[in-house]
């Protein structure tokens, strides 16, 4: 091999080695939002399971909802 493709080579070996270390760092990111995430959408079920209890069943106006100094 030539001094030019050994250079080439190494060059190419270098930016893989930063590449896989990015992917790997992306990887662990993903993951976490990803955890995070359903975390999320678990306390967003739980709170609309709290508000659809707390809430009494059957029609509600909109009067019933204007503060008291109307």
């Amino acid at each position: 091999m030539s001094a030019d493709t050994d250079e080439r080579l190494a060059q190419l070996e270098i930016k893989i080695s930063y590449l896989e270390d990015l992917v790997d760092t992306l990887n662990t990111m993903v993951a976490k939002q990803h955890d995070q995430i359903a975390r999320l959408a678990h306390e967003v079920g739980s709170l609309r399971q709290r508000q659809d209890e707390s809430q009494a069943p059957g029609f509600r106006s909109l009067r019933d909802e204007l503060p008291p100094h109307y």
